[in-house]
């Protein structure tokens, strides 16, 4: 969501003068990024919800400290949001803290012929089938840019911990995502042969 300079610092400056219109402005504008946001790191809707709602309480109480000529207002949002998802997720969530070597086990490698034939909610589908502390380590590294320091740090597990976790993911999705290449070859010939 890109907004002008103007239109961020109006919505600031509304929302720190505790005005509801531009509250309700902020939180119309930002809802459904925000919410996709928190789903990626928490796939129990109710639990997504919880921390949007958690995550938009911070962003009201704690506007003031947006710096409009530091960052982008949506950024600053999404950040807030990540790091609300992974405070639940850590809360509801059991993490493995199994002492795991740093080996980077990251030569899983998924072919973009793969990938063409899946569309982003295929994909989305196939991530939110690895366990939690798997997926969540995906998506920061993956979705979001950290590192597995950064992640490690969040997370509060080692720094093979998150890579174990990455690759294992990457090994989970690869075997999900030939199935379903095999399984989109097998309805081709299908449907050339029904011809």
């Amino acid at each position: 969501m890109n907004l002008s300079k103007k239109q961020a610092n109006k919505l600031v400056t509304g929302c720190i003068d505790n005005n509801r219109k531009a509250q309700e402005d902020l939180y119309k504008l930002f809802y459904a990024d925000m919410l996709r946001v928190c789903l990626n790191y928490l796939p129990d809707k109710e639990l997504a919800k919880e921390a949007f709602n958690a995550g938009f309480l911070k962003v009201f109480q704690s506007i003031e400290n947006f710096d409009i000529e530091k960052g982008e207002l949506g950024g600053w949002i999404r950040k807030i949001m990540i790091y609300t998802s992974i405070d639940l997720c850590r809360a509801e969530l059991k993490f493995n803290h199994l002492s795991i070597p740093d080996k980077d086990d990251d030569d899983f490698f998924i072919a973009p012929d793969v990938l063409e034939k899946l569309f982003f909610d295929d994909i989305l589908k196939n991530i939110r089938t690895l366990p939690y502390a798997t997926q969540t380590v995906f998506n920061l590294s993956v979705l979001d840019g950290f590192t597995h320091k950064e992640i490690a740090e969040q997370l509060n597990i080692s720094e093979g911990t998150s890579r174990w976790h990455l690759s294992e993911a990457k090994k989970q999705l690869r075997a999900s995502l030939e199935i379903a290449d095999q399984n989109a070859d097998q309805l081709k010939e299908r449907s050339g042969k029904a011809k």
